[in-house]
């Protein structure tokens, strides 16, 4: 387990976590990047709001990827019976 300590959106925060610091740094700008978007677009809105949009937002990227991955997956199902009904082909 990895220890990490940065700053994110103003906040201090350490921590320990399976992922690596690459991994981590990747999140970290995408949080900034997304918080910046917002903040730009959201007038004055403040922190504590586009906080919850900001975990709305990613919360719906996260679903969307979800329901991409499950019909992928479903998709591929229907495939592989498709293949299996052909003759002479033996998937076992």
């Amino acid at each position: 387990m990895h220890s990490h300590t940065l700053e994110v959106l103003g906040l201090e925060l350490s921590f320990k976590a399976e992922a690596d610091s690459g991994r981590i740094g990747k999140a970290k700008d995408l949080l900034d990047e997304r918080y910046e978007r917002l903040a730009r677009h959201g007038g004055s809105l403040g922190k504590e709001k586009l906080l919850a949009f900001l975990a709305l937002s990613l919360a719906d990227d996260v679903s969307v990827m979800l329901h991409e991955k499950d019909e992928g997956e479903r998709r591929i199902r229907e495939l592989l019976d498709k293949l299996e009904k052909v003759e002479g082909y033996a998937m076992r």
